[in-house]
């Protein structure tokens, strides 16, 4: 009896020590976010005192609290009815978003069920390449992707963001592992049965394959959501930016408010991850599948 106890009150601490190895990471995720809700409740004077030595040459330490001494909407409502800009620029972030997944939907989708599916000479070594243009950062391919929307006239347009996200490998890649999962003896079946390639590739492929395409649009979406670089190197006209270019133009006088933009710029984020937890789950794991 002894014995069982001993077993219980270790296993309990096991757990309890589990527990808290992994809530400490957890916080320090939380609490950046914790942070931002309770600064967007902030009035500007209350505000100003817990950052500023952040901004000045005194030598105090910045404070914070997580509850406001006294909350107020002011900063919500001044961002929602009275800077028309912000919902410019919130719209032009949604319009680039949507239209680059809808693109990719049309190109990735296809291409990583021909990869998986049709098995032909050196098509291993084409996704081979796939996977290592997948890995290019941005950086490297700029100046081609710049002097390519140059000569195509396409520059300080949101063509010149869509375009070129369109055709990114990235969701081949992640398309491609809930294509490869799906057993080839259930293609030959339906072919047998009379089912066109087209036919296997509605009925079967995309529904039993949902789960790489819909990690790949939720992973997507969260990227181009928060672009920076593209937009920075290829849009001038500051009303074609997107929101992820809006928030670092405000200096720290306008910290509330850029408080309150960032907890509005941070909720369909946030939104789609939710709805799209399982399968972006499932789909990472199809994706770390070996053939």
């Amino acid at each position: 009896m002894d014995i069982r106890i001993i077993k219980k009150f270790c296993m309990a601490a096991k757990q309890a020590f589990l527990f808290m190895v992994l809530l400490l990471p957890a916080l320090l995720v939380i609490l950046p976010i914790l942070l931002l809700l309770s600064g967007s409740l902030m009035d500007i004077w209350e505000l100003g005192k817990y950052i500023s030595p952040a901004f000045t040459e005194g030598k105090e330490f910045v404070s914070w609290k997580l509850l406001p001494d006294y909350p107020t909407f002011t900063g919500y409502g001044k961002l929602l009815f009275e800077t028309p800009e912000f919902f410019v620029l919130f719209w032009n972030s949604m319009k680039l978003a949507v239209c680059i997944l809808a693109g990719q939907l049309l190109v990735a989708v296809p291409a990583a069920w021909g990869f998986a599916v049709y098995q032909v000479r050196e098509s291993r070594g084409l996704f081979a390449l796939y996977v290592v243009l997948m890995l290019l950062p941005f950086q490297v391919t700029m100046l081609s992707s710049y002097l390519v929307l140059n000569k195509l006239s396409l520059l300080n347009t949101h063509q010149a963001i869509i375009l070129p996200a369109v055709f990114s490998t990235f969701p081949v890649f992640l398309s491609y592992g809930g294509f490869k999962s799906i057993p080839c003896q259930m293609l030959e079946a339906a072919r047998v049965d009379g089912a066109g390639e087209f036919t296997v590739f509605v009925r079967l492929g995309i529904p039993l394959g949902k789960s790489g395409l819909l990690s790949a649009m939720v992973l997507g979406f969260l990227e181009y959501w928060s672009l920076l670089e593209q937009p920075m190197a290829f849009l001038e006209n500051k009303y074609l930016w997107p929101l992820s270019l809006y928030l670092p133009q405000l200096t720290w006088g306008q910290a509330g408010f850029a408080f309150c933009a960032s907890v509005i710029t941070l909720i369909p984020a946030v939104f789609v991850f939710a709805i799209g937890q399982d399968y972006l789950e499932q789909g990472i794991i199809y994706s770390g599948l070996k053939e």
